[in-house]
């Protein structure tokens, strides 16, 4: 299982938001340590954010991330609207 970091304090604040609002995205991250490229429709991203990938966590909320395998590690660099990317 992966551990979940964030990214900086700006997106933990939105991320727990976000968490405050939608009980179901709590689950959804958990998914994510499990499996962070098969859940919540996982998808690597192309062009400048390549080596990053994106999830979503609800109808219009979406999250970029990088993993780290050697280590175990998921880091959060972005949440919110399709806007993020």
């Amino acid at each position: 299982m992966y551990k979940l970091f964030t990214a900086n304090s700006k997106t933990e604040r939105i991320l727990q938001e976000y968490i405050s609002q939608r009980n179901d995205i709590k689950s959804k991250l958990d998914s994510l340590k499990i499996e962070p490229r098969k859940v919540n429709g996982a998808h690597p991203l192309h062009g400048r954010l390549k080596g990053k990938w994106a999830c979503w966590f609800g109808s219009n909320i979406r999250a970029i991330y990088t993993i780290n395998d050697k280590n175990k590690i998921i880091i959060i660099e972005a949440v919110g609207t399709h806007k993020v990317y």
